[in-house]
């Protein structure tokens, strides 16, 4: 697995941040000079990628997200132990969660209001802008055959396309995908969020302004960066001498059916009950859910009660890793299965910073403020996006 997010951009640093309950949350002023109302963000640095890596005519058509994958696939392939060679020798897939691109939409638009002219938009803006940026690059960089598209589905992108990856492995079809999600980082991306009110305005003390869970929560933070995992058959990976880090066991998915921003706590128990179906385990079986768990008033109340009438009573800890990246979207699904495979190789739950004091739908849920020393055999991530798309994933250790 890789990663590139505001809490680091290599798995040791993260590891520390996530123990330590380090928040990558800040306030960039430039958001609030172009409008926003709120200047909260998840601060990711940029990538430094230079034409030792890749030349400058493939670069020219990699998108902000693009190149967060990148650095994220190649961190997740040099750890599965899969170079260059093998990549050229054997078919690898590629499905990536990703729901827009808006930067070079919006440079292009300028450039068109200003010139008239459309030779001055220049070769690379098609390929940054499309959904498909992240998969067209990988695939061509990594030179990737195997299955190849890219998962639009809000804030469960990531996680479907982990999902599916899970499902092509399984029926046989495919021996290794390389899966994950990336979320672009600059001002542009979110102005349309922030017209909805969405995000918290606590900007006197940017580290607490996310949430999740707590009473006095007033919205999300947006964030980004991506996070990559190769999925392999086990008897593949067995075969070529790999470094197992954990099982994917069960998948599930479900659509709320009802208002394009509406969450659904029956949406989220399917999805849920369907994956760990899947898996044939148990509520009893859960050893820590890594929530959705946004920080915003409506999506936490419902995904509560959902918890509660799953988990209530049950040994499982929770906490939502939102309360220190904020929210991460298309690549969240995603980067909160490595953040929770994390947590199972080095024995630990994250804590859920901020939570001070829970509301009335939480307060029965076995909710941790603090880091948790304890052994992870059997985690459970939830995803839940717009549009009523809702994906959960069990994962499973193999010792």
């Amino acid at each position: 697995m890789g990663i590139w997010s505001c809490l680091g951009v290599d798995i040791e640093t993260v590891k520390e941040s996530l123990y330590n309950g380090k928040s990558g949350i800040g306030l960039d002023n430039e958001r609030l000079g172009y409008g926003y109302r709120s200047g909260l963000t998840g601060i990711v640095e940029k990538p430094v990628i230079t034409k030792k890596d890749i030349d400058r005519h493939t670069r020219a058509g990699m998108s902000e997200e693009a190149e967060y994958a990148y650095m994220a696939s190649r961190q997740a392939f040099a750890m599965a132990k899969v170079d260059n060679e093998y990549l050229l020798n054997n078919e690898v897939g590629c499905i990536f969660g990703n729901d827009s691109s808006a930067k070079p939409v919006v440079e292009s638009s300028r450039i068109m209001d200003e010139k008239h002219d459309t030779a001055m938009l220049g070769y690379g803006l098609i390929f940054q802008s499309m959904n498909s940026t992240v998969n067209m690059n990988l695939s061509t960089i990594f030179h990737l055959r195997g299955i190849n598209f890219t998962i639009s589905s809000a804030c469960a992108s990531g996680s479907h396309s982990i999902g599916i990856g899970y499902m092509m492995i399984k029926q046989g079809l495919q021996d290794m995908v390389l899966c994950g999600g990336a979320q672009e980082t600059n001002y542009y991306s979110m102005a349309s969020f922030d017209a909805l009110g969405a995000f918290s305005v606590r900007m006197d003390e940017p580290t607490k302004a996310s949430r999740p869970f707590d009473k006095s929560r007033d919205g999300l933070i947006p964030s980004g960066g991506a996070a990559a995992l190769v999925l392999e058959d086990y008897d593949h990976a067995v075969a070529r001498g790999a470094n197992i880090l954990c099982e994917v066991t069960g998948y599930g998915f479900s659509s709320n059916g009802g208002g394009i921003s509406q969450p659904s706590d029956e949406g989220c128990i399917v999805a849920m009950t369907r994956a760990m179906k899947d898996a044939g385990i148990t509520p009893d079986d859960v050893d820590y859910i890594n929530a959705h768990a946004t920080s915003t008033k409506q999506g936490d109340m419902y995904e509560a009660r959902a918890l509660q009438r799953l988990f209530e009573g049950r040994h499982a800890l929770i906490s939502s890793t939102k309360s220190m990246t904020g929210h991460e979207c298309w690549m969240a699904g995603a980067s909160e299965l490595v953040y929770s495979i994390i947590m199972m190789q080095n024995n630990f739950v994250a804590p859920n910073i901020n939570l001070e004091e829970p509301d009335e739908y939480a307060d029965k849920l076995n909710l941790t403020a603090k880091t948790v020393d304890t052994e992870l055999k059997t985690i459970l991530s939830n995803s839940f996006g717009f549009g009523g798309t809702n994906s959960a994933l069990v994962i499973q250790s193999i010792s």
